[in-house]
């Protein structure tokens, strides 16, 4: 337990770093080099169109990122009906409350110390319980977490094609890059700053990929109606038509929340929570 709470600490950390890292090599290294072109006109230039869309990209990820910390699940436990202060949370922890006393799928997270009604998992990236709350920021930060590691990985691989004068055509170039890179830095023909953009080419990717994997394995569990929890729990959930599964996620205005980091805008928990 120790050891995940240090985690759920040190995984934002790590993610604000290299969001950091990833802006700071944008703004001030791939984009300038972009300006060389000089057949290009100011207007269209790539510098101000990828310049343009990496600050979209950016923009959404971190402000899906920011909702998914504030939309705590510590409000939606004061409106169920579980008992009052430190004895709930005593129930929690030695067992004789079980997980769906109250509403199915509601689960008390020892990490968060806090209830969550229909709990997904618990995402260290973000030291916060995903459930019906902020299930839909937490997806849109997924997606635009890898489509930003995508654009910031073919940005650095056109400064370093440029850079080293090599080219990506062969698809095994990309493969080969890393273990040719550190033997040349070892030998003094690279220097650091290429050596660090090359290195943070494979982070890029990896990132991009893990985080595009798991936004597609969340839809499919969306289109099915069911979370992470209940499968792995065996919860046997109401079929229902896929189109309701959806809105019940991403609510009726899907398309505002796609263009722009909000909260869950037309979700039935923001029907209810009017109410």
């Amino acid at each position: 337990m120790l050891v995940l709470r240090l985690l759920n600490v040190v995984a934002p950390a790590y993610f604000l770093c290299i969001s950091l890292v990833t802006f700071v090599l944008q703004i001030f290294l791939f984009i300038p080099s972009m300006f060389r072109d000089p057949s290009t006109t100011p207007l269209f230039s790539p510098a101000l169109l990828h310049g343009a869309l990496f600050l979209f990209l950016s923009a959404n990820a971190l402000g899906n990122y920011v909702l998914v910390i504030q939309s705590s699940p510590e409000d939606l436990g004061k409106g169920l009906n579980l008992g009052e202060g430190a004895e709930v949370v005593a129930d929690w922890l030695d067992g004789s409350r079980s997980p769906g006393s109250a509403l199915p799928s509601t689960h008390f997270c020892r990490l968060c110390a806090r209830v969550t009604q229909r709990h997904d998992h618990h995402c260290f990236f973000t030291g916060n319980c995903i459930g019906s709350r902020n299930m839909r920021n937490f997806i849109m930060f997924c997606l635009y977490t890898s489509l930003a590691c995508l654009d910031s990985l073919v940005a650095g691989m056109a400064y370093i094609s440029a850079a080293l004068s090599m080219s990506f055509a062969n698809p095994l170039a990309f493969l080969t890059l890393l273990p040719h890179s550190i033997s040349q830095f070892f030998s003094g023909a690279l220097l650091s700053s290429e050596m660090f953009v090359i290195l943070m080419l494979y982070l890029w990717l990896g990132i991009g990929l893990a985080c595009a994997g798991f936004c597609c394995h969340q839809m499919l569990l969306i289109l099915r109606g069911q979370t992470r929890y209940q499968v792995r729990k065996g919860i046997v959930v109401r079929a229902r038509p896929w189109r309701e599964n959806l809105q019940e996620v991403f609510g009726k205005r899907w398309l505002l929340g796609l263009l722009i980091p909000v909260l869950n805008v037309g979700s039935d928990y923001c029907r209810q929570k009017e109410k």
